[in-house]
């Protein structure tokens, strides 16, 4: 039915669906309002409830003790990545994983997978390796995976166990570096690396990653002598659009502040919403699939030289646009023509 230029959701949409959309909803708001929510959830439990001492307690254990949060791989939790909550989130699009290699990845060593793009919150990512229910443990059955996102998350109370539970630490260089550089192998750190940043291009058909000054995750690879296997989330950044703001104006100049202080990207998105199509913060329901390359080889070299990790940065360039190039007739029939643009 359209109304008023609004085009709204049919009354006979299946339960399925229903389901999905509520599940896409809870996510975003606890993206959104996620600082609100946990923090209101603190002043909740302490000013009117009788629990006061065990939140007071537990705030004291997140902000004194818990401190370390190399230790949250400890609370990885398979029975939080099995959640019926992630199945109905990874229906809504749907997001499907593929491993575009044969064989399987040596259960002695551990890997850097590297996605993109980031989109505007990485639901391919967050979908295919933070949960079980797109296949990741089939496909990678030797390994623990990972994800690491923004260091601020894990200042919220409540909300900090659960992303612990997914798999998730942050994308601090001393996170990544536990994780790559275990002994024994059987971990994957999945690392988003042109972050926040990358958001700004989010729009259906375009491609643009950032990658040229983006180094540092090659020198972890180096050192730890870990392989770098390139992903690409087909359809990530068909799933939102959102206004653009001409360099210069205050709006560009607010958005570029606002990154700068926070690390997170201010987008005024173009989504839909809950009963209707037209506009609103929910993503659209798009196919994702994301395609895990074939990885590369890297020897461990403790005191990389810039030329050694140039030279490793530009093959990985050289790997991410084949795996590009050579999956998007599969999976951008839309968009066939496009062509991966590295900034």
């Amino acid at each position: 039915m359209k109304l008023l230029n609004i085009k709204f959701a049919p009354l006979n949409v299946p339960l399925q669906r229903r389901l999905q959309t509520l599940a896409m909803t809870a996510l975003i708001v606890s993206h959104v309002f996620g600082c609100f929510i946990s923090y209101g959830l603190v002043y909740y439990f302490i000013f009117h409830t009788k629990l006061w001492w065990l939140c007071s307690l537990y705030l004291m254990w997140c902000f004194f003790i818990d401190t370390d949060p190399r230790k949250g791989s400890n609370r990885r939790s398979k029975w939080i990545r099995r959640w019926t909550w992630w199945k109905y989130v990874k229906n809504y699009f749907p997001v499907e994983l593929i491993k575009g290699f044969e064989g399987d990845l040596d259960a002695s060593r551990n890997y850097l997978f590297c996605y993109f793009p980031h989109g505007l919150l990485s639901h391919g990512a967050t979908m295919a390796f933070g949960s079980e229910h797109a296949g990741v443990d089939k496909c990678f059955p030797n390994h623990a995976i990972y994800g690491h996102t923004l260091s601020f998350t894990f200042s919220l109370p409540f909300i900090r166990e659960l992303v612990f539970g997914i798999g998730g630490l942050p994308s601090s260089r001393e996170c990544i570096d536990y994780i790559v550089g275990k002994s024994g192998g059987g971990n994957i750190s999945c690392l988003v690396v042109g972050g926040a940043e990358e958001s700004f291009y989010c729009e259906a058909g375009v491609h643009k990653i950032v990658l040229k000054k983006r180094k540092g995750f090659i020198k972890i690879a180096l050192r730890n002598g870990c392989p770098l296997v390139p992903v690409y989330g087909f359809g990530e950044n068909e799933i939102f659009g959102q206004y653009k703001f001409k360099g210069g104006t205050f709006m560009w100049k607010f958005q570029r502040f606002f990154k700068r202080v926070t690390g997170c990207a201010f987008i005024i998105v173009k989504g839909r919403g809950v009963f209707q199509y037209s506009f609103g913060i929910l993503p659209h329901r798009r196919p994702i699939t994301v395609v895990v390359g074939e990885p590369i080889d890297v020897e461990k070299t403790e005191n990389p030289t810039q030329e050694q990790i140039d030279n490793l940065h530009q093959l990985f360039e050289k790997k991410l646009v084949e795996l590009f190039e050579s999956q998007k007739k599969h999976y951008l029939k839309e968009y066939e023509n496009a062509h991966l643009e590295i900034i």
